[in-house]
């Protein structure tokens, strides 16, 4: 290793740390030393220094506290007669350095309240793009892709490219790999994310472009993601620094892209990083480290061209990625997911409420169809012209030796995301009130109606190969074809619907296993009924099943419930035995329709969490879009902290929307009836199926019942409105003895 690196790192980490204790100075001489300070809507306080020290920093006078330890932990000055290796006392530079870039963007957030603007989806708005520290309600709904292995990892980009047009060459490479950006500091004044601006690539979360600032400081936002998905997902507690680090090194895959010339504060920053396993790779020739030990291969990598800087971050990283190609004129993969369509840059649509879109996917007879085929009935885009409306039918006949009817709705749903990994193409709902918005820059490149239909069937037939062979797409665009397959489909909506919600635990001798959010909660194991879907929503017994034949070796694995050991509280004795081998032991047993007695394993995914509050001798659940207080007396992230990193918490239990409304949701609790709290926007999503269950109960009202937030925001506030209301909790026995 260069000493200059060391030299200039060091030098780096003493010049931040001496500018941050100047500016808290001056805070607390224009603030009062008990002024809040944090990051906006998140309950990780500053979560570098929370989770690496475990010290809270709620007011201003506790930014004292971290910031003496940052001053102790740079280390002398390297001398010219010093012969000692480098790399330790680098690497503590480095950290303090960013503990200090910690307090300066809290600072930043006192003083300038204005200064970010918070979205999640967000474009340019009077020059305010930059987004700060991700809310956590964004965290959250973001993290999980880094849990589910759709975003295999993030660069961190700081700097700028010689010109717009690179930087969107580079972003481009990186979005054709699902690869998350996170844009910091500036390279002379300019930044990239303004260049992609000027480029016309829209950034953002939706983009998984996010521009965090524009200074070298705002770059703590990317690894302050990091160590929380760490204690979110992966249940490392605050404070515990070497399973913080550790975890982000080996299932975290970031790196750093330094753009232009590394002064010796990025260098610092750089070496910080380093602490994480993160290497930094630079597109000027800077002092190398190379040496393994904590990152995956190098630690600092200088001089490589931006023609190679993805492909080289890739494999200094050590991530395996895979670039879908498929023969269209537009660019397609999961980053372009969240793009959307705007009306500037529309040039015609489908559905939306102006007029009808419907999906539809149905098993077909072998011979019947011909595989590849792809046929536009009606117009296609280049007989439309700009702003055109139009109605559209995607109509899918799927065949197979090991295709079952039952997999038409699993396959069916893919048909969302797919096209909205198209470049210039959105799309938004599904079944028969799906929207299609093409935009101008798509159809400017050659696309057609026919691409759409080469996009389904390459990917269908790479992703499900193990039970399709033969795939056939047909795409209405004139009325009456649509309205004769909408009215197909629809019966056929129904029949789904049906046949799911009918089905019982009992029917079953099967259950499912998924085990996808393991890579980062690694005791965590979530078990899936017809009566108790999977925790995040995404699963149902159906998908599993499905997702299982596809997929022999992958994490849905069918579990032989054997003996029914309690059917009150839905403990097995096949699952027992099965959780037991899948968490290696940190899980011997769970029940599934209870929060009290050994509930099933949290992990920071799911939808909801249910927690009890006994002076109502009730439960409440609160979804993650709410981001308010609760009668428990935790928020939603609070929640997941506490039991979401793959813990059974007797009390509290993670759960999707979904079984709310299920049979056996909370049974060996007194099931749904014990509901007394739930946010007011659950009520409304839920609402025509709480009716429904409630009348099933004998309880037509029950939604009217439940208290949310207008009516309090603790057991006290809430009591009086449910004795009114006279809800059966009351005078149900006690939830706990």
């Amino acid at each position: 290793m260069s000493r200059l690196v060391a030299f200039a790192g060091i030098q780096g980490g003493y010049n931040i740390v001496s500018k941050v204790e100047g500016r808290l100075q001056r805070a607390l001489e224009s603030f009062d030393a008990t002024t809040k300070v944090g990051f906006p809507n998140t309950a990780y306080y500053l979560p570098v220094i929370y989770s690496l020290l475990g010290i809270k920093v709620e007011k201003l006078e506790d930014m004292r506290k971290p910031l003496e330890v940052t001053r102790q932990l740079l280390p002398p000055h390297i001398k010219g007669s010093h012969h000692l290796p480098y790399l330790g006392s680098l690497l503590d530079a480095g950290m303090a350095a960013l503990f200090a870039f910690e307090i300066d963007e809290a600072l930043r957030y006192l003083e300038e309240p204005d200064f970010y603007f918070v979205s999640e989806e967000t474009e340019p708005e009077n020059g305010k793009i930059w987004l700060g520290a991700a809310e956590d309600t964004i965290f959250r709904k973001r993290g999980v892709e880094f849990v589910d292995g759709s975003a295999p990892g993030f660069a961190a980009i700081v700097g700028a490219a010689p010109n717009p047009e690179i930087a969107k060459k580079i972003i481009e490479e990186y979005q054709k790999r699902s690869i998350y950006v996170f844009l910091a500091a500036n390279q002379n004044g300019t930044t990239m994310s303004e260049q992609l601006v000027e480029a016309g690539v829209e950034i953002g979360w939706n983009t998984k472009i996010v521009p965090f600032g524009p200074d070298i400081s705002s770059a703590i936002f990317a690894l302050g993601f990091a160590n929380r998905v760490a204690m979110a997902f992966g249940g490392v507690p605050a404070g515990d620094y070497k399973k913080i680090l550790m975890y982000n090194k080996d299932r975290v895959f970031a790196f750093v892209n330094a753009l232009g010339d590394v002064n010796a504060e990025w260098a610092a920053a750089a070496a910080g990083c380093v602490n994480w396993g993160f290497p930094t790779i630079a597109d000027t020739d800077i002092p190398e480290i190379l040496p393994t030990g904590i990152c995956t291969y190098e630690h600092v990598v200088g001089n490589i061209g931006h023609d190679e800087i993805v492909e080289k971050s890739i494999e200094t990283r050590g991530l395996k990625v895979h670039v879908a190609q498929i023969d269209i004129p537009c660019s397609f993969g999961p980053a372009y997911e969240g793009e959307r369509v705007r009306g500037k840059d529309l040039f015609a649509q489908a559905g939306g409420g102006k007029t009808q879109c419907t999906e539809y996917l149905e098993i077909a007879d072998m011979n019947a169809i011909d595989d590849g085929k792809v046929t536009v009935i009606g117009k296609d885009i280049p007989d439309m012209k700009e702003g055109d409306v139009f109605p559209l039918a995607i109509f899918l006949q799927v065949a197979g030796r090991e295709f079952q009817k039952d997999f038409e709705p699993i396959l069916e749903r893919q048909i969302h995301h797919l096209i909205n990994y198209i470049q210039g193409v959105m799309h938004a709902g599904q079944r028969d009130i799906a929207w299609v918005r093409i935009s101008k820059a798509a159809v400017e490149k050659g696309f057609t109606l026919q691409d759409l239909g080469k996009v389904l069937h390459n990917k269908l037939h790479g992703d499900f190969s193990a039970i399709l062979d033969k795939i056939e797409v047909t795409l209405y665009t004139d009325q009456k074809d649509v309205d004769k397959i909408t009215a197909k489909a629809r019966a056929a909506y129904k029949y789904r619907d049906e046949r799911v919600d009918q089905m019982t635990d009992e029917d079953v001798e099967t259950f499912y296993s998924c085990t996808l959010c393991q890579s980062f909660a690694p005791s965590h194991v979530c078990s899936v009924s017809p009566e108790r879907t999977g925790l995040c929503g995404a699963y149902n017994w159906m998908d599993c099943k499905a997702a299982y034949q596809i997929n022999p070796t992958g994490p849905n694995q069918p579990i032989q419930k054997g003996e029914v050991l309690d059917p009150k509280l839905g403990r097995f004795k096949g699952v027992d035995e099965f959780v037991s081998k899948a968490s290696r032991g940190a899980i011997t047993h769970y029940n599934f329709y209870s929060m009290v007695h050994a509930p099933m394993t949290t992990c920071g995914c799911c939808e909801c969490i249910a927690a009890m509050l006994p002076a109502c001798n009730g439960v409440m659940t609160v979804n993650r879009e709410y981001t308010g207080e609760t009668p428990c007396g935790m928020k939603f992230t609070t929640l997941a902290g506490v039991m979401g990193g793959g813990a059974s918490s007797p009390g509290f239990v993670g759960h999707s929307k979904y079984n709310i409304t299920q049979r056996k949701f909370i049974l060996g609790d007194g099931g749904l009836l014990r509901m007394v709290w739930m946010p007011k926007m659950l009520k409304e999503e839920l609402r025509e199926r709480l009716e429904k269950r409630g009348a099933e109960m004998g309880m037509p009202d029950l939604i009217d019942r439940i208290a949310d937030e207008t009516v309090g925001l603790t057991e006290e506030e809430i009591l009086p409105f449910l004795q009114e209301k006279k809800h059966p909790a009351l005078e149900m026995e006690q939830l706990v003895g």
